[in-house]
Parts: C-alpha cells; sequence; structure tokens
C-alpha cells in the first residue's frame, strides 16, 4: 500500500525543489566528505542533480551509489560521478562500472514509508539494515532517509534488527523533530 502512496504520490517541480533544498542542507550541515545515495527507482525522488551541485566546488568531495554484490548480502558503496558509466547490476538497478570501492560518511537511504521515530521501510531485502549493522570501521554513517511526506505513517512495526535513521527528509518536513529545529 505504501508503494502505492508513493507512485501516486510522486512529486511535482516545486516538491522536488525542496526536496533537493533539505538534502543540501543537510550535507552542508554534516559536511561529510563521501556521501551514498542510491539511483532512483520509479516514484523515488532523484537526487543526481542535488548530488552533482554538491560534488561541483573543489573537488575533494565524493559521491557513492550501493552496489549488490551478493543478495542478501551487505551493500557495497562504488564512486560515482555524473559522468560515471553505468551497468545495470542487481534488481535492475545501474551501477557505476568502475568498481572503486568507497566508505561513505553520509548515507541517503530511499524509503517507502517512515514515522516520526526515525524507523523507515525499504523494499524488504534488509540491504540496509545488514549493510549498517556490519559496517566497515568504528564510525558509522550519518544516515538520512528520503521520502515523500505523503508516506508517513504514525509508527512502523519494528523487527529486532531494525535499525531507525539519523534523520528523514521529504518535500515538506525534517523527522525527528528536533532535527527540523537544528536546521
Amino acid at each position: 500500500m505504501l508503494l502505492e502512496t508513493r507512485v501516486h504520490a510522486a512529486l511535482g517541480p516545486a516538491d522536488s525543489e525542496a526536496l533537493s533544498r533539505r538534502l543540501l542542507d543537510a550535507l552542508k550541515r554534516y559536511e561529510p566528505a563521501c556521501v551514498g545515495f542510491y539511483w532512483p527507482l520509479p516514484g523515488e525522488f532523484d537526487a543526481r542533480a542535488a548530488i552533482a551541485i554538491w560534488l561541483a566546488p573543489g573537488g575533494q568531495r565524493q559521491a557513492s551509489l550501493p552496489v549488490v554484490r551478493t543478495r542478501g548480502e551487505a551493500l557495497e558503496f562504488h564512486a560515482w560521478a555524473p559522468d560515471t558509466p553505468m551497468k545495470t547490476g542487481h534488481h535492475r538497478i545501474p551501477e557505476p562500472v568502475p568498481q572503486e570501492v568507497v566508505v561513505p560518511d553520509l548515507l541517503f537511504v530511499p524509503c517507502v514509508g517512515f514515522d516520526a521515530q526515525g524507523y523507515r521501510l525499504g523494499y524488504g531485502g534488509g540491504y540496509y539494515d545488514r549493510t549498517l549493522a556490519s559496517w566497515p570501521g568504528k564510525k558509522k554513517p550519518i544516515t538520512i532517509g528520503v521520502a515523500c511526506e505523503a508516506c508517513r505513517i504514525d509508527a512502523l512495526q519494528r523487527e529486532a534488527h531494525d535499525i531507525p535513521l539519523d534523520m528523514i527528509v521529504t518535500e515538506a518536513a525534517c523527522y525527528p523533530e528536533q532535527a527540523q529545529q537544528a536546521n
């Protein structure tokens, strides 16, 4: 049902612009050296233009896209730039042809649905939960969900392995509420 809601809530130009600004505000606030984001599926917000704007100054920043090496395993993140050649990967999702593995310090995570406490519903594969649970090194990345406001629900049913995100941004707000007040 939330997938259908998200597809029908496809963001118009003004909403997409508002969501792009929120992503850029989050990047300015947290100042990551490397950001991981996702290739948009139908109905998902396309963050590529915002990431390209963020990458533009100076050349010291790096972006990456998730790659499924093996179904059911943690994701790997490969370097991406707007001119990076792409190939079709698992689940028919484009992924970078160069296989330069990077470790992002901030992740934009797609949300099918979410609640105000920072929990998200994805596609049910558990890739992000597995990835965050097995993150390399001691410092976990900042996690920011990207969603449509129409897909917010009061409370998601949670599993023991679910990990709340640090923040969720929509075209209308940031969650949890204290994240919005900090922006």
